[in-house]
């Protein structure tokens, strides 16, 4: 009885083109796994900063202390810089002499608008890879798995008589560049759709926090003196 033949053994006995296939479908499925957990343990940071931010502004400080407090952070990434940019735009017009408080805002709420998407830009960071890897990889494993079952088919033109045992380790190897293909494909696509989730889920804090913001100005705009 013949000893079944090892996976590294198709691996190895391929032709190039499926190795070529195999490789690369090795390395985007190392590489989405690699993304997969510094986008989990980034946004799980994300949202930390979130809530301890959140607790320090509606602890009551005074909004030019909590701006003070965090003129000693070098970046501020996050709710942080749409605070940073809502309230600097604030400040620096208000200040302002016969400024119009419905301009002031209009603009604020512009510098605020500019923060949050350069946020979402900054937490979907790397989520294409994932979506891509996620939709092309069954169809490149298909593509090595066709070109390994043709190669199969055309070393039986030279035999007189086919058997199963002929053919086999080719039909074999074939399949494992498709068994790769999901390998990459599922984990990748399942990140993508959980991330792209909870970024969502983020950037709704970053625009209600915004909003939020945009209100408390208002209020000052309208009720402070002119160029106060």
């Amino acid at each position: 009885m013949a000893e079944p033949i090892s996976i590294l053994d198709l691996v190895v006995d391929a032709s190039p083109l499926v190795q070529f296939v195999m490789v690369l479908l090795a390395l985007a499925s190392v590489v989405s796994w690699v993304l997969i957990f510094q986008r989990w343990f980034a946004l799980n940071r994300v949202r930390r900063e979130i809530d301890d931010f959140e607790d320090e502004f509606w602890s009551g400080i005074d909004l030019n202390q909590l701006k003070t407090d965090l003129e000693a952070e070098e970046h501020l990434t996050g709710i942080e810089s749409v605070f940073r940019a809502g309230f600097d735009e604030y400040q620096r017009l208000a200040t302002q002499p016969d400024t119009d408080p419905d301009a002031v805002m209009q603009n604020v709420q512009r510098a605020m608008r500019v923060a949050v998407t350069r946020e979402e830009e900054r937490l979907g960071r790397h989520l294409p890879f994932l979506a891509t890897v996620g939709s092309t990889s069954p169809y490149i494993g298909l593509f090595g798995t066709v070109w390994g079952i043709m190669n199969s088919f055309r070393s039986l033109s030279g035999m007189t008589q086919a058997t199963l045992t002929a053919v086999a380790p080719g039909i074999s190897e074939a399949l494992v560049a498709t068994a790769m293909g999901l390998f990459a494909a599922i984990p990748a696509v399942i990140g993508y759709n959980r991330f792209q989730s909870r970024v969502e889920i983020l950037m709704r804090r970053h625009e209600a926090f915004a909003d939020e913001l945009a209100s408390i100005l208002h209020r000052v705009a309208h009720t402070a003196p002119a160029g106060s």
